[in-house]
């Protein structure tokens, strides 16, 4: 009730002003306004107030509703219940609608377009009533009929709203584990290990920061949640749950409240305007509690639905609750229920004599009498004013959302309007944006995804991402850009998720901001790591810091390119939104009231607003552009906002809590609705249309506004600016390059700040792979700046500018200094983090200083030294008062060494020789590192202030603060360009050393050394030439070497410029100096040089596990062992001639080695039951050595000299030695705590050691004199020792590789030739076929591999084809010896050799899944299926005349196989109803062969022996077998896994298994003797068999394309030709042998008689006949006609086959049949052979079928009409030569120019002579006449007729025809007689 009155009163008693409705059942009663009784509306709710009133009288501008109210008469039929009864609705005739508009059910007429766009256009819905769209193939179809990418089902993301993705899926397989440099997250994705604990939410679930108590990853005035996250401190306890874990909402005391704010009763504070608005924002209702007492209504500011009705109308205290108002009530000024509002603002009933029949009762528009008093009222569109009496308008625009964009007000009406680019619903208020359907794109951590808005389309974009955040893209150039924050990059990628690229890559912290300029095409981000806003190029060029000063924490950044302005979000310590123009300048605050967490910002352009969410305040805001007029739209149900985007009339909103996308209406916040839910962790969010990127000018123009770098947007003009440190040098230019800057290195990049600019912002040097960064210095004389990098233990070098990078020799140590070999274990000592080392100032001084060198050392002793730089006079200068000596630099000019000590927290110098000691600066140091000098200035860097600072050089005052915030500081220099030259001997043809010429503070000032390992020669000067006797080891990631010449054990680092990933074994050609090795992850073996030069790739296929490997330096074969593969190997040097030696009984081999010379090969295995075995080097008589008392036997090696055979045992700590026979066994080392590599030399046996990390010797005889040789090596694998002096041996197969065509192999008792794997020795024993005869081919996705059939081992060889992705399909080519296969990933077909040469792309567009692919070896086409398109199409095998043969009532086609023999193509299809189909290979008589009791039949091949059809069924788990026609069907095998594909060869069925992951086979006969040819293959596809039984067999289209144009397909007992569906620029002719002229484009002046030039060569006489020159023909056709080409001789077509005519050309396909209508017509006509009788005649006629035959044709002569030697053509005189006003007849197959009706009447008697001479010329349609004859001479509708006339004559003539060759015309394999007939002939 509105107004209850006191319970205790027996009656209602309203005010004078008031009407009293009846008293409710419960003793309530209501007063309402006086006015409000009689108007039509129930406002008492009982109708007490509208009983016994008279219905009021509407005016004559509107419409009276059955229910009394009055309306406008323009809203009748309008669609809309305006009267509430509908009765303004009725009676409406129907509207017509457009032809380009849709018919809503409701009347209302919209867009075809909007059709099924997904938004509700007609207001019921009726334009979205669409069938559901089928899902692709590469899509999973929910429950509920949307689609979603098809590997998002059992992903363990809820893809579909139903959640039916993630239903009845198999059971979780364990995460894959990480590898050694990365962190597993909780979920099982693994990010890099330098993401652990670092701040970032890498993992999406913060597991990757949980447990980080060691780190601080947050900043001071910041609350690190348990989960990792960073909060601001003051949201701790203050009873907001702010952290995704509640963590800063535990352990809490009473949180204390603002002044600003109230307290709830749960301890949560909240805004003090909140207490008592009606809200529950406590979420515990304290808010809303004792409001009564406050005496006001709960809202002093009224709410847009809520209306406060004046005070006398209530009890005192009473408030009253409004409906919303409808947007037609407010129109009129109405309250639905109401009477007009001008009741609220009016008076009472007037009383007196006043009557509406007198002066209208004083009203200005409408009176009325109530209660015999006037009461006067307006018009729709006004109110009432306080007299009562006069009316004024209402300003609809005035209230916010009446119209979407524009609203023009006029007196007593309005009318909205929309911006460029939208348009007006029928509702003519809401503007709908023209062009496609909206899609939203949001960032989904993981991936970037696209949904639409009104429907359950939900695709994918990009995936496999790490961490995208930010989002934004630029529709005119079809790009996306994101950031990733767990990468550091931001990246662009075309609108398709292709040519993904990086756009900057480097100097980013957390990019959580990314907006792009379309218009000027610039990039705009934020980032909140290094407090910034910086803008580049869309490719990442010129970039530069644009805002650095004041901010904070920035955030959402959204542009508004046309007004050239920038908006941003900062949610720092103080909060705010900011603008600035779009160059920086006129930077301005927004907001910075009531905002916590400002997340995310959008801008609506046509609406001129911009909208905002609060993740604190947990409300989505809008102000104008300017910061004015702002207000919350929503205000509860917002968990934690992220990011928004506006379009059209809604907001779309990202929620981290709920993981979901929602929606609302951008003026109220109502119709909230979720669009996409149980989302991965959805991030920023954009809507991708054309209109949110509208037109704008473009204020640079298009020469870049004449900006040598960056022009961007100011206000309404521009401004050149330059990129980060570059001056300017002119208005429009800037400087080419920096003249000074400081250098230094933050562990993951290298910065600069220029001193060029006053910014002093910090620029990361563009590099790659800086992983952690510790010293630096540089050389301006070629621009270089060096750098060490201590993950990677590398010196680099690069321009300053980041151009030229490159690694210098890996040093085998980290790069940082330290001296000795000690304290390496941990990059961090406990009692601080780690100093640069050599701290080492390299002084080049420009004074007579001796040539020193200078380090510091933080040892156990703290120390500084000094010596020449050739190592000579060390000595110590500093040694007390020293605890962390870290930075270290030099004065030239006062003649000073500076150094900073973290410990001692000072700055401090002394003299160069260490005198004259005194400290800088003592004070405020927390923890300096980095030191350099320049100028008057001291530079540092601080760890723990994490800022570089700098102060005077002489007295350490003046200090300031360069930078701050700078994680990770480390070294620091300044480059400049003034460093001055110093004059050295060395500058002097290097000294005259052979390699190092080094300054040294002797006499001579220099002196000569070698790189580490390699003598220096008696002469001083010279080294060796390498090293000669050496240990080489593997160290997984590297590759390092120990000379054993020099007296000290130092290890370095083989320089092969390639990345490592798990070295294992090691092996080294001491012939060449090279040295082999294998990487298990990346599966390959290689080699290099020693100097790691000329790198190379050998084996890249079939490996695995690649434990073992052997170098026989003397045979020149490399072997090797694979423990996944569980075979041994070997090849040739260069990786070629790969052959399998053993493969049976092996469990997991491992180490081996080799003894050329007694033809043997060892090798342990440390499988199940671990042995050591031997074999010959050829495999043969292999014999186990030992098998007891073994666990892991590792290391493996030979002592010839001793005979002895030495192995290390990890599992028994034992290094042990037996004879080679494996008698005499005893221990020589024990114990060993984890031995891994062995090997020997000379007198010592080093093995390697993983619990150590060391490489240890020991003698070889006794075991004694255990040392270490090298220490703090992890990662230690094989290792073998060189001595390159030893004489290598004799080779057993001698120069000539003992006669053998491929492998000579040593064996005890000679030698063995050897084939590669799958191929056999021939019966000489010495020789190799090329390739194995039959083998089976098969495709596991990435790979296409070759099993042997010809050999026993069944070993799969990979075919070296590029390029592979996703193979499906597989078909091979026996006469071209190609494999043609498809790759569903880039959707081709491709082709290529066995040997993986001449790959090419046939089919390359148009294609979507191409699971099946067969090819006809005869007819040289290629047929495939298409599940994507459900089609069947065929092309020839170079892609070229594709033509669709079969596109209806297909489902799901897969498998195909063709019988060229037969002419029959089989295919099976999945689809809902399972089936397999026959049809011709053109794709007729197609014909159901099995559609019963099937589920998926994927697999189909062809037994063309026994004329059986075999398939596979993957839901029924069997394979079956039919005969042809579908029958004779029987199961072979009943219970198979999950079959894919198979084929057949000889008495075998061959196919693939995704479940066992196996190829196996079974015989075809029985279906028993079941075996696996080959297990444990990923992603097995496609099977076929390549065999010389296979293909086999002919058809008519063998020999000449069966005489085709284009393409020819073989049938059941004849053949058609057939054209391209699209032309290709040849004629194509459906005729055999018949071949028509090209189009050639002529001008009418130009059209002459054809040429004999255009008629084409395969028109000339293919038959045997005499020679005919143009006098021979002279009687029937001038020289003149004969040199035009008008006489033709007998071109004979190929009909299609025996006693069917060929098809005419007036049947040619369709897109050629046009051109041969129009231009000459070429028809062929057989010459009769000699007549024997004048009325009798024999014809031959020829067909190229390979049975022939020859059939006389009895023809009856008859008299001839004179018109029938009339010449063919006739021409009007005229100087033009043109044929016109001439009309092309044909008749029977002759072609005539007639121009009178008499000569038309003789052929019309001609044509009725049945079986009259002229048959022959019917029937046979092969003489061909040329006439050129002008457009539009031809009769379309009779040449139809006459040609279905002469069909229809011809089909009782058989003919045959009589095989002979001849080359001059096209090769059909025939040549046809021909002879000279009657004067008939033409």
């Amino acid at each position: 009730p509105l107004c209850p009155g006191l319970a205790s009163s027996p009656e209602c008693a309203c005010g004078r002003s008031h009407f009293t409705c009846a008293v409710s059942a419960l003793g309530e009663c209501t007063c309402i306004p006086a006015q409000w009784q009689c108007d039509g509306d129930n406002d008492c709710g009982d109708h007490s107030d509208e009983d016994g009133c008279k219905l009021p009288t509407c005016s004559p501008l509107d419409f009276h509703c059955d229910n009394g109210k009055c309306i406008r008469r323009s809203w009748v039929c309008d669609g809309d219940n305006d009267c509430e009864d509908d009765s303004d609705e009725q009676d409406c005739p129907p509207r017509e609608c457009e032809e380009d508009e849709f018919p809503c059910q409701n009347g209302y007429c919209i867009r075809s377009l909007w059709h099924c766009d997904g938004d509700n256009d007609c207001g019921d819905n009726s334009d979205e009533q669409c069938d559901m769209r089928k899902c692709s193939d590469k899509e999973f179809r929910c429950s509920d009929g949307s689609c979603i990418a098809e590997h998002w089902y059992c992903d363990g993301d809820t893809d579909c709203k139903d959640g039916s993705d993630e239903e009845s899926c198999p059971s979780a397989v364990p995460a894959p584990p990480c590898n050694l440099e990365e962190f597993q997250c909780a979920y099982g994705r693994c990010v890099l290990d330098i993401y652990h604990c670092d701040g970032d939410d890498d993992c999406g679930d913060w597991s990757d920061e949980s447990d980080c108590s060691s780190h601080q990853p947050c900043r001071s005035g910041e609350f690190m949640c348990d989960s990792g996250l960073c909060i601001n401190a003051g949201w701790r306890c203050d009873g907001d749950a702010d952290c995704d874990d509640q963590s800063d909402e535990r352990n809490c005391t009473t949180s204390v409240c603002t002044a600003e704010q109230f307290r709830c009763r749960s301890g949560r504070c909240i805004r003090l305007s909140w207490r008592c608005d009606g809200e529950d924002d406590c979420a515990d209702n304290s808010d809303e509690e004792n409001c009564e007492s406050t005496g006001r209504c709960p809202h002093p500011t009224p709410r847009p639905w809520f209306r406060v009705l004046p005070r006398d109308a209530c009890s005192p205290g009473s408030c009253s609750s409004w409906p919303r108002w409808n947007a037609k009530s407010a129109v009129s000024g109405r309250i639905p229920g109401s009477t007009p509002i001008s009741g609220l603002a009016g008076t009472g009933p007037r009383t007196g004599g006043e009557n509406c029949n007198v002066n209208n009762g004083g009203c200005a528009q409408k009176c009325q009498m109530v209660r015999g008093a006037v009461q006067c009222t307006c018009h729709t569109g006004f109110r009432l004013t306080e007299d009562g009496r006069t009316c004024q308008d209402v300003n609809e625009c005035a209230e916010e959302g009446y119209c979407s964009q524009g609203c023009t007000n006029s007196e007593g009406a309005f009318q909205c309007w929309c911006e460029a680019g939208y348009e007006l619903r029928p509702d003519r208020r809401s503007c709908k944006a023209l062009g496609p359907e909206p899609v939203l794109l949001f960032a989904n951590r993981i991936d970037i995804r696209q949904v639409l808005p009104h429907r359950s389309e939900y695709t994918l974009l990009l995936n496999n991402l790490e961490n995208a955040i930010a989002l934004d893209f630029h529709h005119r150039r079809e790009l996306v850009f994101w950031s990733d924050v767990t990468l550091d990059r931001i990246l662009r990628a075309n609108l398709n998720g292709s040519n993904v690229e990086e756009v900057v890559s480097t100097g980013l912290e957390s990019p959580g901001g990314l907006a792009v300029d379309w218009v000027h095409d610039k990039l705009y981000w934020t980032d909140s790591g290094t407090s910034r806003i910086e803008v580049a190029n869309l490719d990442g060029g010129h970039r530069k810091v644009l805002l650095w000063q004041n901010l904070e924490k920035p955030r959402a950044i959204a542009l508004h390119p046309m007004e050239g302005t920038i908006y941003w979000t900062d949610w720092g310590n103080t909060p705010r939104i900011e603008a600035s123009s779009m160059d920086g300048s006129g930077r301005r605050i927004i907001a910075d009231t009531h905002l916590f967490w400002p997340n995310g910002l959008t801008i609506d352009y046509a609406g001129r607003r911009m909208y905002w969410v609060d993740a604190k305040h947990h409300v989505i805001e809008r102000a104008n552009l300017d910061g004015s007029h702002r207000k919350a739209v929503i205000s509860q149900g917002l968990p934690h906002p992220f990011a928004i985007t506006v379009f059209e009339d809604s907001l779309y909103w990202t929620d981290w809590h709920t993981k979901s996308i929602n929606s609302a209406n951008k003026f109220t916040g109502k119709n909230q609705e979720i669009i996409r839910n149980k989302l991965h962790f959805p991030m920023d969010i954009h809507t991708l249309h054309p209109q949110r990127q509208p037109a704008g000018k473009n204020r640079c123009g298009d020469n870049n506004g004449g900006c040598t770098h960056l022009c961007l947007p100011s206000g309404q003009n521009y401004t050149c600016a330059c990129p980060t440190g570059f001056r300017k040098i002119s208005s429009h230019a800037c400087a080419q390059s920096l003249d000074k800057f400081l250098l230094f290195a933050r562990r993951m990049d290298i910065r600069r700040i220029s001193f060029d600019t006053e910014d002093l912002s910090d620029d990361v040097i563009p590099l790659a792979d800086v992983r952690s960064a510790v010293a630096l210095d540089w050389d301006s004389r070629d621009d270089h700046v060096y750098w060490t990098d201590v993950s990677t233990d590398t010196i680099s070098r690069a321009k300053w500018d980041g151009t030229g990078q490159e690694v210098g020799p890996d040093m085998g140590h980290r790069p940082s200094g330290r001296a000795g070999r000690e304290g390496w274990d941990s990059p961090f000592p406990r009692e601080g983090p780690p100093r640069p080392l050599p701290a080492c100032q390299l002084v080049r001084p420009p004074l007579p200083v001796p040539r020193y060198m200078y380090w510091t050392d933080w040892g156990a002793s703290p120390k500084i030294e000094r010596a020449g730089m050739d190592a000579s006079g060390r000595q110590v200068i500093i040694s007390s008062n020293l605890t962390w000596p870290n930075g270290l630099a030099i004065d030239y000019g006062s003649q000073r060494l500076y150094w900073a000590d973290a410990g001692m927290k000072t700055i401090e110098f002394a003299g160069l020789d260490g005198s004259k000691r005194k400290v800088l600066i003592g004070s405020q140091l927390p923890h300096p590192f980095g030191l350099t000098l320049y100028g008057e200035r001291i530079y540092w860097t601080d760890w723990q202030t994490k800022s570089i600072q700098s102060a005077d050089r002489l007295t350490g005052l003046d200090r300031e603060t360069l930078q701050e915030n700078l994680e990770n500081l480390m070294d620091i220099h300044v480059f400049h360009r003034r460093r001055p030259p110093v004059s050295t001997p060395c500058a002097t043809e290097n000294g005259g050393c052979s390699h190092l010429c080094l300054r040294s503070p002797n006499p001579s000032g220099f002196s000569c050394t070698c790189p580490t390992g390699i003598n220096v020669m008696p002469d001083g000067k010279t080294c060796s030439p390498g090293m000669n006797s050496f240990l080489i080891f593997a160290r997984r990631i590297d590759i390092r070497m120990v000379s054993l010449d020099i007296p000290y054990f130092a290890d370095v680092v083989v320089p092969i410029n390639m990345t490592m990933k798990n070295t294992i074994a090691v092996g080294v050609d001491p012939q060449e100096g090279k040295v082999y090795w294998s990487d298990s992850t990346l599966h390959r073996i290689s080699r290099a040089r020693l100097d790691g030069s000329q790198h190379e790739d050998l084996i890249t296929t079939g490996l695995q596990t690649t434990d073992g490997l052997a170098v026989d330096a003397v045979g020149r074969k490399v072997y090797w062992t694979d423990t996944g593969t569980n075979r041994i190997e070997v090849g040739n040097l260069d990786g070629s001639m790969r052959k399998v030696l053993v493969w049976q009984n092996l469990d997991s081999p491992r180490a081996i080695v080799l003894y050329h010379e007694m033809g043997f090969m060892y090798w342990t295995d440390w499988g199940e039951h671990a042995k050591l075995e031997r074999s010959g080097m050829d495999g043969s008589d292999r014999t186990v050595l030992i098998n007891s008392n073994l666990g892991w036997p590792n290391g493996l090696t030979v002592d010839k000299a001793s005979s002895q055979l030495l192995w290390a045992d990890a599992h028994t700590e034992r290094i042990e030695a037996a004879d080679l026979n494996g008698a005499n066994r005893h221990t020589l080392v024990s114990p060993v705590q984890h031995p891994y590599g062995l090997t020997l030399l000379d007198a010592y046996i080093y093995w390697t050691d993983w619990q150590t990390r060391s490489i240890h010797r020991a003698d070889k005889g006794t075991g004694s004199n255990v040392i270490l040789v090298r220490s703090n090596l992890p990662g230690l694998m094989d290792i073998q020792a060189v001595d390159r002096s030893q004489p290598l041996g004799v080779n057993k197969c001698g120069p000539r590789n003992g006669g053998c065509s491929h492998l000579c192999l040593p064996r005890p008792s000679g030698f063995s030739c050897a084939c590669p794997t799958g191929i056999q020795l021939k019966g000489d024993g010495k020789t190799c076929d090329p390739a194995p005869e039959t083998y089976l081919l098969f495709s596991s996705r990435g790979s296409i591999r070759r099993i042997s059939l010809d050999t026993s081992d069944h070993t799969d060889v990979h075919v070296p084809v590029p390029e592979l992705n996703n193979v499906i399909s597989l078909d091979y080519d026996s006469v071209d010896g190609k494999v043609y296969y498809t790759d569903v990933f880039l959707d081709v077909i491709r082709r290529a050799d066995l040997n993986g040469s001449n790959m090419e792309t046939v089919i390359g567009r148009g294609l979507k899944t191409t699971d099946g692919l067969a090819v006809d070896w005869v007819a040289r086409n290629l047929y495939w299926t298409d599940t994507g398109r459900n089609t069947i199409e065929a092309s020839r095998l170079d892609g070229s005349c594709r033509k669709v043969l079969i596109n209806n009532s297909l489902d799901e086609p897969r498998a195909i196989a063709v019988f060229p023999r037969k002419g029959f193509l089989f295919w099976t299809d999945w689809g809902h109803i399972a089936k397999i189909e026959r049809a011709n290979l053109d794709g007729s008589e197609r014909k159901v062969l099995i559609n019963t009791d099937l589920g998926w039949p994927n697999g189909l091949t062809l037994d063309y022996d026994t004329r059986r059809i075999y398939w596979v069924d993957a839901h029924l788990d069997r394979i079956e077998s039919a005969d042809l026609s579908g029958k004779l069907r029987q199961v072979l095998v009943s219970h198979v896994s999950h079959p894919f594909a198979l084929t057949q060869q000889d008495r075998w069925i061959y196919w693939t298994d995704w479940q066992t992951k196996s190829i196996q086979r079974v015989d075809k006969y029985s279906g028993r003797n079941k075996e696996t040819v080959l297990a444990n293959v990923e992603g097995l596809m496609d099977i076929i068999v390549v065999s010389p039984q296979r293909q086999t067999g002919t058809n008519a289209c063998g020999v000449n394309n069966g005489g085709c144009t284009h393409l020819c397909f073989a049938r059941t007992s004849d053949f058609v030709c057939a054209c391209p569906d699209e032309p290709d620029g040849r004629p194509c002719s459906l005729v055999p042998g018949l071949v028509p002229p090209a189009p050639r484009a002529t001008s009418m002046s130009e059209r002459s008689p054809v040429l004999p030039n255009t008629l084409p060569t395969t028109l000339r006489s293919s038959t045997t006949r005499t020679r005919t020159s143009l006098e021979e023909v002279e009687g029937r056709c001038s020289e003149k006609d004969a040199r035009l080409g008008l006489c033709a001789h007998s071109n004979e077509a190929v009909p299609a086959a025996p006693g069917k005519p060929p098809v005419l050309p007036a049947q040619i396909s369709s897109p050629y049949r046009s051109e041969l209508i129009s231009h000459p017509f070429f028809f062929q006509r057989h010459k009769k052979s000699k007549l024997t009788d004048p009325g009798m005649g024999n014809l031959t006629y020829s067909n190229p079928s390979y049975r022939t035959s020859t059939q006389e044709v009895k023809i009856e002569a008859t008299p001839k009409p004179a018109m029938y030697n009339q010449l063919c053509y006739k021409k009007e005189g005229g100087p033009d030569h043109n044929y016109t006003k001439e009309k092309v007849k044909i008749v029977e197959g002759i072609c005539l120019l007639a121009g009178d009706d008499a000569e038309w009447d003789d052929l019309k008697q001609l044509r009725s002579s049945r079986g009259g001479l002229l048959r022959d010329h019917v029937c046979m349609k092969t003489d061909t006449v040329s006439i050129q004859a002008s457009s539009g001479s031809l009769d379309d509708t009779e040449t139809e007729q006459l040609l279905q006339e002469e069909q229809s004559e011809c089909s009782s003539v058989h003919t045959a025809a009589t095989p002979e060759r001849r080359g001059s015309l096209p090769d059909t394999g025939w040549r046809h007689e021909r002879k000279l007939s009657s004067e008939s002939q033409v």
